[in-house]
């Protein structure tokens, strides 16, 4: 339906025309439609195809306007990030050129722009900022150049981090979620793999490709947007196809926290699938089963960053640094041992089987029911 207009005003142009006073029409409207439209599919995928042959030649060594492509450093599903040096200053930066397939889909061009301008409004020493002010000959996104390590390759070759450490990486998150959500702007994908962890210990939030404002138009595949971000540190009610705001986020904080501390995230599966699910059924193990050395009160601030509810949790990320950095005031439920505070909770909540049963099959299907939507939708 979106090129119907196209289709109309190609057949305009090149159906015969029939004058009345001449010998009737070859070729009546109906038939003549069929081989018009195929003609005008057919010049469309070759113009699609000449675009993504024309795009995707860019490789390190090459020049694009007046930036030196020095290396690739990451390929991602939309796009392609290079280290690059701008020959007007010799200043590195970061290039992200998005692919062929991306440019051609309008909702996504769109996605990607909305991601510049979060980059180019946000100006905090913990988020990677976007450069504005030039005309560009494509689409692409010159970001400032970070040096340091992904946290994702830190856990890789250490597992667990020392406890102060992973509460003071927290806390830089922290700052950087609370500048940015005062801002209307949600990340939605947070992971090791997008905190960049600098000299001194310092962050960066990278790649805002899936990141929300608040007073920004929802964007759409086919009337469907994807809520969901990494399986291990999505929020419940992204799996359940909602839109996330910065409580999402905070959740997001305490799954990297749990990880941080415990060397594996608080919800794991044989597939991400399992992982969603085991989310949406269970609480995580207490962290102090698998390190005995964090503190209860450190584990009452992850139980309540990662409930399912995200009334229950920390409605700020500035609320969870403060009880982060002040330990010692963090209220314990009396009477409880530890690891045994979910338990009783879901005991005192307890439904009767059979509603139990149709409650966790419903909660099961609902994000196999929305991907098969998604699939059945994006095939209109």
């Amino acid at each position: 339906m979106r090129n119907a207009s196209k289709v109309a005003h190609f057949e305009s142009q090149n159906r015969p025309t029939c004058s009345p006073s001449g010998p009737p029409c070859l070729y009546p409207i109906d038939f003549y439609a069929i081989p018009l439209r195929f003609s005008y599919a057919y010049r469309e995928t070759i113009r699609f195809v000449m675009q993504c042959i024309t795009m995707t030649t860019l490789e390190a060594g090459d020049t694009l306007d007046h930036y030196r492509l020095d290396a690739v450093v990451g390929h991602g599903g939309m796009s392609t990030l290079f280290r690059a040096t701008d020959l007007r200053n010799g200043r590195q930066v970061a290039l992200k050129v998005p692919h062929a397939e991306m440019e051609a889909d309008p909702v996504l061009v769109e996605r990607f722009e909305r991601e510049q301008e979060i980059g180019q409004e946000l100006d905090h020493p913990g988020i990677v900022k976007a450069y504005d002010g030039e005309e560009r000959s494509r689409l692409y996104m010159v970001i400032e150049w970070v040096d340091g390590r992904l946290l994702r390759s830190i856990l890789n070759e250490k597992r667990r981090l020392p406890i102060e450490r992973a509460i003071a990486i927290t806390l830089g998150i922290c700052d950087a979620l609370d500048y940015m959500h005062k801002r209307g702007v949600v990340h939605r994908d947070l992971k090791p793999e997008n905190i960049m962890i600098g000299e001194g210990d310092s962050i960066k939030l990278i790649d805002f490709g899936i990141a929300m404002k608040e007073d920004a138009r929802r964007l759409t595949f086919t009337e469907i947007s994807p809520a969901l971000g990494t399986p291990d540190y999505i929020a419940p009610e992204q799996v359940k196809g909602q839109r996330g705001d910065q409580r999402s986020d905070i959740y997001a904080v305490g799954a990297m926290l749990y990880e941080m501390l415990a060397g594996e995230p608080p919800f794991t599966g044989s597939n991400p699938l399992a992982v969603m699910n085991e989310r949406l059924l269970n609480d995580p193990r207490p962290v102090r089963d698998l390190r005995p050395e964090v503190s209860p009160q450190l584990q009452e601030i992850l139980y309540r960053a990662l409930e399912r509810d995200p009334r229950h949790r920390y409605a700020t990320a500035a609320e969870m640094a403060w009880e982060l950095e002040h330990q010692e005031q963090v209220g314990l439920q009396v009477g409880i041992e530890d690891g045994e505070r979910r338990a009783g909770a879901a005991l005192r909540g307890r439904l009767p089987s059979g509603r139990k049963m149709v409650l966790y099959a419903s909660l099961a299907l609902a994000p196999v029911l929305l991907f098969v939507l998604m699939l059945l939708l994006a095939k209109r």
